[in-house]
Order: structure tokens, then sequence, then C-alpha cells
């Protein structure tokens, strides 16, 4: 069996606001829990979709980082919206996030209702 690291916390990534683990890395494998817009604190921050997105996709970088990947290493993003209308500003930010011809595989829904009233929410899966 492949032993499995559990990533819980660290000097630059968030406070887990409920009873998980921020990453669990087995092998090649990290995955992400999903993020919203919280600080180092857990304390949610909020904001426009767009500032969410920043804020989760710096969380989902700094606990990649804190498991000893990169955000090359993502092949999967999940993307969970409030409103499905947000998508071209998202979609906008996310092409700035991954080179050309190197972006993950994603999926995007629509939730009724995310933790905190956010706005979004953002998983990811990296593979070395």
């Amino acid at each position: 069996m492949t032993p499995k690291t559990y990533i819980t916390t660290g000097e630059n990534i968030p406070t887990p606001t409920a009873p998980i683990s921020n990453a669990v890395v087995a092998g090649n494998y990290c995955h992400v829990s999903g993020q919203l817009a919280v600080d180092k604190n857990g304390v949610f921050v909020g904001g426009t979709t767009l500032e969410q997105a920043q804020l989760a996709f710096n969380n989902i970088f700094a606990i990649l980082k804190e498991a000893g990947f990169s955000r090359e290493d993502i092949v999967f993003i999940d993307l969970a919206f409030i409103d499905l209308k947000d998508i071209s500003i998202i979609n906008q930010f996310y092409d700035s996030l991954f080179e050309t011809g190197r972006k993950p595989a994603r999926t995007v829904y629509q939730a009724a209702a995310l933790p905190f009233d956010g706005r979004i929410k953002v998983m990811a899966i990296a593979i070395k």
C-alpha cells in the first residue's frame, strides 16, 4: 500500500474550517480539498467572484508547495460556482494561471450553495 501524507497546516496555507486535510499526498498524486476565499486563519474573506477565485487559487498553490508540488503538476481542476454567469470572468483569470497548451483538465458546475455563502470553490489534483 502507498503511504499517504496528510497536509493540514503549514506556513502559508489556510487552517481547515472543517474536519479535513487541505491535501492528501499518495505516491505521485496530490489531491487538494476544495478551497474557498479564506485567509491563513480559515476566516472567509469574501469579495467578488474574481477576488474569491484569486484567493482560492492562491490557497491551492500554497498547499501544493507545502506538499512538494507546483502549479505545473496540476492535471485536473474542479470549479463550483454559485452563478455560472461568472464563468467568462473566471475563464480570463484561469487562462492567465497556466501556460498555453498546458492547461489542466477541468469541470465546471453550478452549486446550489457553498460554505460561508462563497461564490466559488476550487479543487485540484496534481501528479508529479
